[in-house]
């Protein structure tokens, strides 16, 4: 069913946005019956939303059209209700994940909170969201080797770490003077998951060498 014409240009670049979210290829006859417009206006909004920043792919043909593809900079993001609350959720457990990312995310949970409409702000308003657990502390984990891990896993590299032994970490945790724990030799391993558990991250991957 054609959507009812947008009043204003922006309105109609947010609808076309919408719109160009879902993954696929909309071509310009079904976009300008969506939004009530010519396609002369569709060729010109989809320019618009190249000037802001968004990576609008065009192929030609009988089954071409535009779709909406990553560019090499992150651009405004329009989200639906669920999708913002969705993220709030996540953005308030972020703690949880020992991941070094507590300050971004509370940054990003403002601007968020600042731009949710009041029906969405007083939803996740109301929810408070408990991270404190009977168990030991998340630890510590620099969120740049999560994401080189995660590299690791989509490209199937191996992977190669050194380690010092639980053992020798309480060792220096009991006693500051105790000499600096000895890495032991480089670990080879082939990764395949990353599992967030009780605040602590895990590498599930199969060690060669080990043949386990």
């Amino acid at each position: 069913m054609p959507a009812a014409p947008a009043s204003t240009t922006s309105q109609r670049l947010l609808a076309l946005l919408s719109l160009m979210q879902t993954p696929r290829t909309w071509s310009a006859p079904t976009l300008a019956a969506r939004l009530g417009v010519g396609e002369r206006t569709v060729r010109r909004d989809v320019e618009r939303l190249r000037e802001l920043g968004y990576a609008v792919d065009t192929t030609r043909g009988p089954e071409g059209g535009y779709r909406l593809a990553a560019g090499e900079q992150l651009p405004p993001l329009l989200l639906d209700d669920e999708q913002a609350v969705a993220v709030a959720i996540a953005l308030r457990t972020a703690a949880a994940a020992g991941a070094g990312i507590d300050e971004a995310a509370d940054r990003a949970l403002r601007t968020i909170g600042r731009l949710l409409p009041d029906r969405l702000a007083r939803r996740v308003g109301r929810l408070e969201i408990g991270t404190a657990s009977a168990g030991p502390a998340p630890a510590p984990v620099d969120p740049d080797v999560l994401l080189r891990l995660g590299e690791a896993i989509q490209q199937q590299v191996e992977i190669r770490f050194d380690y010092a032994s639980p053992a020798d970490e309480e060792a220096r945790a009991g006693s500051p003077a105790a000499p600096a724990a000895q890495p032991g030799p480089a670990r080879r391993a082939q990764p395949h998951h990353l599992l967030l558990r009780g605040g602590r991250w895990y590498l599930v991957a199969w060690a060669p060498e080990r043949d386990d």
